[in-house]
């Protein structure tokens, strides 16, 4: 139920009926004064609704009351925002380096996910996509909102963009020429706050994932792998993906350290029994394999003598033929990675975890095409003893971990693309305020010194300049990027 509830896909045809409806029923609402009585309107070309709200402007004024504590909420947001930046520059760097040194290696990619849209790209679903976008553009907008009051800049209007029930963005209105003439630092908070809000919900998310995937239990003992290998004992004998084993000449195997342990008294070229459960057919079954040489094996791939000794391998050593071993819960362990309640380690490896399962969280939507777990792993779980499980059940559990999924995901995606340094992100207008900056204590260092006497306007005109000049770069770049594997 996890994965199925809400994945709704779309196609081309449903998007395009469903378009020429919505500019129609617009147009209606539009003449009939309903779009007035909302305090809406139409933009872009009239097929994108623009819903305000008063409700929402005025918990934005509620939520905005403690001023000096919203500040330092945004100094904060500033100083997360220059080092996700200096990530999101450092990729930027070594994608433009890799593809100038190797060619631009990467597979050419659906064009349908190329449109971040909940339900047409196949990698977001409709109806989980539109629950974690509506949450993560209003969350964003609020921080930006939060940001201009707490330093007494007006917000006119707040509310959503909308096609139909998608939304396609969320809004807040201040006052430009309050933002433009504010100081620089406050400015530069406030363009901060909506992506760095959306960093910090994803790691309060990421904490409570992770608290949530330690309510589950493996459905039957037993490890599984999603990869045989060609031609090794374990595909000779019809081990499939996803199989479970139990059982190892009659050994219970219980996780990964079991069948570890239970291997490791094994020798190549012996004859085991396995027992497992059929991903298939839920089926029990009694396999016979012919254990193989893990040392030829790592030789046959290319490895080094002196690299597959340094692994602790020895000739001898018994190999099956499976890679990706995992346990029943792995596919939600994998998910909540560095949050698990299992999860131990020190600083350093924290430092070195949560990147890592972040990208990984990033990614799987593209490796189980728009899901959160592979079925399979899925069909592994059951519910534990925890008090949450007891309330919810398997089936609730399964429901939390996606709409946490989902609001991790989004939240992500949103708050570092937005950091990119190129206008109309956010990133775009913070990169130009650091420039500005710079360009102001070149003049001023000038005007100390007696050496040089640049005028005021120099620094505007060099400003939007580099402004300009990095969104187009960084454009034409991202165009190349993504079009290239197309040529």
């Amino acid at each position: 139920m996890g994965s199925g509830f809400l994945s709704v896909e779309i196609g081309w045809t449903e998007v395009l009926l469903f378009l020429i409806t919505w500019f129609f029923v617009l147009k209606y609402w539009e003449k009939s004064g309903k779009l007035d009585e909302w305090n809406a309107s139409r933009i872009f070309f009239g097929m994108v609704l623009m819903v305000r709200t008063k409700k929402g402007q005025l918990a934005l004024e509620k939520v905005s009351k403690p001023r000096k504590f919203w500040r330092i909420y945004g100094e904060i947001s500033l100083w997360v925002c220059w080092g996700a930046m200096l990530i999101v520059a450092l990729g930027i760097i070594l994608a433009i380096v890799s593809a100038i040194l190797m060619g631009n290696q990467a597979e050419a990619r659906p064009v349908s996910e190329l449109v971040a849209i909940p339900g047409l790209s196949p990698i977001i679903p409709l109806g989980w996509g539109i629950i974690a976008f509506v949450f993560c553009l209003v969350i964003h907008e609020y921080g930006h909102g939060i940001q201009a009051r707490a330093h007494g800049m007006r917000v006119r209007n707040f509310g959503l963009l909308m096609a139909g029930p998608i939304p396609l963005g969320a809004f807040a209105e201040p006052e430009y020429t309050e933002i433009a003439n504010s100081p620089r630092r406050e400015r530069q908070r406030m363009f901060a706050a909506g992506p760095a809000t959306n960093i910090f919900a994803a790691l309060i998310l990421m904490l409570v994932l992770g608290q949530v995937a330690g309510q589950f239990n493996p459905a039957n003992p037993g490890v599984h792998s999603s990869q045989i290998i060609a031609d090794s004992g374990a595909d000779e004998a019809g081990l499939e993906a996803w199989d479970v084993i139990t059982t190892i000449n009659g050994s219970a195997i219980e996780d990964t350290n079991d069948f570890s342990d239970i291997m490791d008294e094994l020798q190549a070229n012996q004859t085991v029994y396995m027992e497992v459960i059929r991903y298939s057919s839920g089926v029990n079954e009694t396999l016979q394999v012919n254990l193989s040489d893990k040392y030829e094996h790592y030789l046959d791939l290319g490895y080094s003598e002196d690299l597959i000794e340094s692994m602790n391998i020895e000739k001898g050593d018994a190999f099956l033929g499976v890679e990706n071993l995992a346990g029943g819960t792995a596919g939600v362990d994998r998910l909540a990675g560095w949050a698990h309640p299992d999860f131990e380690s020190g600083p350093l490896g924290y430092v070195v975890t949560i990147p890592i399962n972040t990208l990984q969280i990033l990614i799987t939507p593209f490796e189980y095409k728009g899901i959160a777990i592979h079925p399979a792993q899925e069909d592994m779980l059951d519910s534990g003893d925890g008090w949450l499980a007891s309330s919810i059940g398997l089936d609730g559990l399964l429901i939390l971990v996606n709409l946490l999924f989902w609001l991790i995901w989004v939240n992500i995606l949103l708050g570092f693309t937005n950091l990119f340094p190129m206008i109309p992100f956010d990133g775009g207008h913070l990169f130009k305020d650091i420039v500005h900056g710079t360009m102001s204590g070149i003049r001023n260092l000038g005007k100390k010194t007696g050496l040089y006497n640049l005028h005021p306007l120099w620094v505007e005109h060099v400003t939007r300049k580099a402004s300009s000049l990095s969104s187009l770069l960084l454009l034409m770049f991202m165009v190349f990027l993504i079009g290239a594997p197309y040529l």
